[in-house]
């Protein structure tokens, strides 16, 4: 069991749980993850029409159910009527092995009920600040802050979550990403970072520009910070990062990730 959420670090982070062999973002796909003994799953929340935190990732349901339009315009109810699986495949659409099987969107609660030991990255995809206020409220009730971090891409978001209960652990977004970057690039970092500790989850690669660099992870590791990179689904990418040194790999394909990081002596 860790102690907290960055003790023992963790390693490996299962993206929207397993993802390359269930639904991703589902319980199915949540309770694989855990079984397997994954560090983290990453998951990804909106608010219900009626205000409950639902796991998905989309801002629509278009792409993975048999449902249409916005996630937050559907109560609960509606969203828990949808075939979550429908359209997830692993051989180009000949066979769709969840279609039809009772596989479901699941809350926030749920996941957190069902996976009571894991812990989780919870991205806040909704610009409603309702959504934070909702977060906290579940977090605190089901007495989960050393085992929740809270991400999102909206600044808005990470403001009032730091403030509101600053006991919950948050990453930094892109718009504090790019100045530090910046930052480092001209050796113009300061001796300390704002936040202790800073979490970065950055990809290798954006924009043109190669993120992770060993001059990168030495700066911002004597600085005190935590580097999670994403989404990494090639063992030789793993393999790459984790001998650099970056602290975890967000990736699709967890049991391989697990294999890596054994293999370099980095996880037990």
């Amino acid at each position: 069991m860790y102690k907290s959420f960055f003790d023992p670090m963790p390693r490996v982070v299962a993206h929207r749980g397993d993802s390359a062999h269930f639904p991703e973002n589902t319980l199915a796909a949540f309770e694989s993850a855990y079984k397997m003994g994954v560090d983290v799953i990453e998951t990804d929340v909106h608010l219900s029409k009626d205000g409950v935190i639902v796991v998905w990732h989309d801002p629509t349901l278009d792409r993975n159910t048999n449902g249409s339009g916005r996630v937050e315009d559907h109560t609960l109810e509606e969203l828990k009527s949808l075939d979550a699986g429908y359209t997830f495949t692993t051989d180009g659409g000949k066979s769709f092995p969840f279609r039809g099987t009772g596989v479901q969107l699941c809350t926030l609660e749920e996941a957190l009920i069902a996976c009571p030991a894991q812990r989780f990255n919870v991205d806040l995809k909704s610009k409603d600040p309702k959504i934070v206020d909702q977060f906290i409220s579940l977090i605190n009730r089901l007495q989960a802050k050393k085992r929740v971090v809270g991400a999102s891409f909206h600044l808005s978001n990470l403001k009032r979550l730091r403030k509101s209960e600053p006991r919950i652990q948050t990453s930094i977004t892109t718009v504090e990403v790019i100045p530090l970057l910046f930052a480092q690039k001209m050796r113009l970092l300061p001796k300390r970072l704002k936040r202790e500790p800073t979490l970065f989850q950055v990809p290798a690669k954006q924009w043109g520009i190669t993120v992770i660099t060993p001059d990168f992870v030495k700066a911002m590791h004597s600085r005190g910070a935590i580097i999670q990179v994403w989404t990494i689904n090639e063992e030789s990418e793993m393999r790459r990062l984790f001998e650099m040194g970056v602290d975890s790999v967000m990736t699709d394909k967890p049991e391989l990730a697990i294999k890596v990081a054994r293999q370099l002596g980095i996880r037990a």
